[in-house]
């Protein structure tokens, strides 16, 4: 991390004077990091399972994706699976004190099915991986992705409970553990924090809501609650667990969510509940420049928060 200048006055001046240039240091930087790991899988050989976790709109699926097509540059052959889809049907999801379900916990998932899968992958056999379907909150019986692991293959598995041990000690093979957030907060020259770590994800995930899941910033408010419950519980006790660490900032982020976000943060919606944070983030976003969202590059980290231009 110490070569990031996570300093406020830095990027708003790179903002006005060369924006190109703000823009490809924090690209080049997180794709000189998913070379290097790819580099390391590559010399290690074999069949491989990565195993993938992060927070919330750390940017766990743009990260798999991008190591799963620099692999296959590479010569590895690379299959990317989600926990999520190992999820129990709705009505077997463990249940709360309070009687609701709690999807956030590891044991929401079918742990042999998991235990299975990767397993008889690793032993070379063909696979019908599972699809879970949240519309009908169950696994689809239909639909599935049927995979043979070949000696020289690799399959990332991505997810909130992916070094959680109850899941990596079910692994009879190789396994490479990689820890993914936003590990930077942005500060002023004085010190002072003007955005932390969970600011930057929940402006990404808010942005990311209203413009693909129709979500209200009410909504993203009240579920973001329970995300961060669960990443205290479920998450962040087993990073340490990790073999890799990738810090996903982009220091120029918050000059090209910001028009989007401000808009939001400003909503006559937004409760009473959260009202002071929303005040508290617009100001924040306020000190940055802005940053055209048209210039961030199609194949940029953030593209998974903005969509496509």
């Amino acid at each position: 991390m110490a070569n990031i200048n996570n300093e406020l006055e830095y990027i708003n001046e790179l903002a006005l004077s060369s924006p190109s240039e703000l823009i490809e240091k924090s690209e080049s930087r997180y794709k000189n990091i998913i070379s290097d790991v790819c580099r390391r899988i590559c010399e290690d050989g074999g069949r491989e399972i990565v195993m993938l976790a992060g927070p919330s709109s750390s940017g766990k699926t743009t990260t798999a994706r991008k190591l799963s097509e620099e692999l296959s540059k590479n010569g590895v052959k690379t299959y990317v699976l989600s926990l999520d889809d190992f999820y129990l049907d709705r009505k077997d999801i463990p249940l709360l004190p309070d009687g609701t379900s709690d999807f956030e916990t590891v044991y929401a998932l079918d742990l042999k099915l998991f235990e299975e899968t990767v397993n008889a992958l690793l032993r070379g056999a063909t696979v019908k991986t599972p699809v879970f379907d949240f519309i009908e909150g169950k696994r689809s019986r239909e639909s599935f992705n049927e995979i043979t692991l070949g000696e020289t293959d690799a399959v990332i598995i991505e997810g909130l409970h992916a070094l959680n041990p109850v899941i990596t000690d079910k692994i009879d093979g190789k396994t490479l553990k990689i820890y993914i957030s936003v590990s930077s907060r942005i500060y002023d020259r004085n010190g002072k924090i003007i955005l932390n770590k969970r600011n930057l994800r929940f402006v990404r995930r808010m942005v990311r809501d209203h413009k693909f899941r129709g979500s209200t910033v009410d909504n993203t408010y009240k579920l973001w609650k329970n995300v961060a419950v669960g990443e205290d519980k479920y998450l962040f006790p087993y990073r340490d667990n990790a073999d890799i660490r990738i810090n996903t900032i982009h220091i120029y982020e918050p000059c090209v969510l910001k028009n989007a976000a401000l808009k939001l943060l400003n909503s006559s919606e937004i409760s009473k509940e959260y009202k002071s944070d929303a005040q508290r983030l617009y100001k924040a976003l306020e000190m940055f420049e802005d940053l055209d969202a048209k210039l961030v590059p199609d194949d940029s980290l953030l593209r998974e928060f903005l969509g496509n231009r």
